[in-house]
């Protein structure tokens, strides 16, 4: 069967600049603490908690991780919002400001299947499928 509807227009998040300055300078400093004043400066920026939620990941603390990235989720589903979102539709990986709330949403999947929320990590690798397969294709090889 196939669906008469058109599929809603892509969601594209405006770039921010400053934060992504404020960004890459945590990223040069490489501390959790540059990373960690980077959110605190631009909390509505879901790339500074993308940075948090990989690192803590990788360090083992997927507590940690899940909450930095259910923040970063909740920031940049605000976000998609007020840029038109209505709940589904793409959300392009290839348009760079999008990969923030993208990125969020990956580390929120795997931190949740670590702590044993495996509805939630189902549904947000789905919901990140849903968005673009090409994220979760480009996350998962990383």
């Amino acid at each position: 069967m196939q669906n008469l509807l058109p599929e809603p227009p892509a969601t594209l998040l405006p770039a921010h600049e400053e934060a992504d300055a404020a960004l890459a300078a945590a990223e040069q400093a490489g501390s959790d603490e540059a990373y960690t004043a980077a959110a605190g400066r631009f909390p509505n920026h879901s790339a500074a908690w993308a940075a948090l939620a990989t690192r803590a990941f990788a360090q083992d603390q997927a507590v940690t991780a899940y909450a930095y990235a259910r923040t970063g989720y909740h920031r940049g589903l605000d976000q998609l919002r007020r840029n038109g979102w209505k709940g589904h539709g793409p959300v392009p990986w290839s348009h760079r400001p999008n990969r923030g709330f993208l990125r969020c949403l990956y580390v929120l999947s795997r931190a949740a299947d670590e702590i044993g929320e495996a509805d939630e990590a189902a549904r947000c690798a789905q919901f990140l499928r849903d968005c673009d397969p090409a994220a979760a294709d480009a996350l998962a090889s990383n």
